[in-house]
């Protein structure tokens, strides 16, 4: 696994063996990148179900000003942290090890983590089933709509299987479906107010 563009160009990145973190191919993260790079120079990156970073040191190469890692798996944690250090971007870099599912995503420090303006939402692909309306999954999402947490017109990339069904928060609003192979990535814009209940609680 390696950044494909950017500063950090050609650097490897250690990889967390097995279907665990589920790393994105080179491939499937040129398609990406090549629609939403010109969203990314100094903006703040949260990268959920982060794995061993590959989203977010792909966006830190092409000019993000810092991102926040959030992983619950101990030896991808263990792996993304090796990754900053190696790369040298601890200073541009949160590596939270936390519960994605209760997590406040108030990354603490006095960088000014957040508001952020471009979120990865990359939980593992049997999640997906259970992003339902009124699921922990689907209230990390809503939660997510908060002002203190994403700016106006923030934009969201949710990774899934290809012709997955789910429920988003109406706050999250689709404009594109990036489709490669057996792969579907959802790009999504915050829009409007939403008339939903936004959940604080169960959270750490």
């Amino acid at each position: 696994m390696r950044i494909v563009a950017g500063e950090l160009r050609r650097r490897k990145l250690l990889a967390n063996p097995g279907q665990n973190t589920r790393p994105i191919t080179d491939r499937a993260k040129v398609m990406l990148f090549d629609h939403i790079r010109d969203f990314l120079p100094g903006k703040r990156v949260l990268d959920v179900y982060s794995g061993t970073g590959s989203l977010g040191f792909e966006s830190l190469s092409r000019g993000a000003k810092s991102v926040v890692f959030c992983e619950q798996d101990h030896r991808a944690h263990e792996l993304l942290v090796q990754n900053a250090t190696d790369l040298g971007v601890t200073a541009r870099t949160l590596c939270w090890r936390v519960d994605c599912l209760r997590c406040s995503f108030k990354a603490k420090g006095d960088q000014g983590w957040y508001p952020y303006d471009i979120l990865f939402f990359d939980p593992p692909y049997h999640m997906i089933k259970t992003l339902k309306r009124g699921s922990p999954l689907y209230r990390s999402l809503l939660r997510l709509t908060r002002d203190e947490l994403s700016t106006p017109n923030a934009l969201m990339v949710v990774r899934t299987p290809c012709e997955s069904v789910f429920d988003l928060p109406e706050a999250w609003v689709p404009f594109r479906v990036l489709t490669l192979g057996s792969m579907d990535m959802h790009l999504l814009r915050k829009e409007g107010i939403t008339t939903e209940t936004v959940p604080d609680d169960d959270t750490e």
